[in-house]
């Protein structure tokens, strides 16, 4: 039983024998040298499979590293919201004083006791943003929520430590019409 494809090819008259030999022969020329040098039968189907196979790895790799960038803003996200709700210090009952900042170019105004405000002021305390909602946190808290991501951070004042001359003087007022 020969070749089917080359006895339907000469049956149909598209080649004749000498061309069918020819060919035969080239193949198994091909065949033998292919033995004797022990060269592998270069398939491209193979690698084009190994190319494709090699192709689809990078992209799991790719498609994981997103995943697991994800995964670690989230995370950070988590700690940033956790840092602030265990953390946030009562602003005031509504009726204290108004401290006024800014945020995204508008001025904003949070209510708190005389006490928060002062520290506020002097660096002790800072304001974050959290869901929409401002909340007064300790400057060292807000220090690791802006080591996480800055954007949280609203309001952080320098801190101004006391010296012993400002606490000498803490007890006298300082007159509003005082002219220098």
């Amino acid at each position: 039983m020969g070749n089917a494809l080359q006895e339907q090819l000469l049956n149909a008259g598209l080649v004749d024998k000498n061309q069918a030999n020819r060919a035969k022969s080239n193949k198994h020329k091909k065949m033998k040298q292919q033995r004797n040098t022990k060269q592998g039968v270069v398939d491209e189907a193979k690698q084009l499979a190994e190319k494709a196979i090699q192709e689809k790895a990078q992209r799991d790799r790719d498609l994981n590293r997103k995943k697991e960038d994800k995964a670690l803003e989230k995370a950070i996200i988590a700690q940033i919201i956790q840092l602030i709700n265990v953390n946030k210090i009562k602003k005031g009952n509504g009726d204290d004083l108004a401290y006024n900042f800014e945020d995204n170019k508008s001025v904003k105004r949070v209510f708190v006791t005389q006490e928060v405000h002062d520290n506020i002021a002097n660096g002790r305390l800072t304001i974050v943003k959290l869901q929409g909602q401002y909340e007064i946190v300790p400057t060292p808290v807000a220090d690791k929520i802006k080591q996480r991501d800055e954007s949280y951070i609203i309001l952080k004042n320098e801190v101004q430590e006391t010296t012993e001359e400002d606490e000498f003087y803490a007890d006298y007022d300082i007159p509003d019409d005082l002219m220098w």
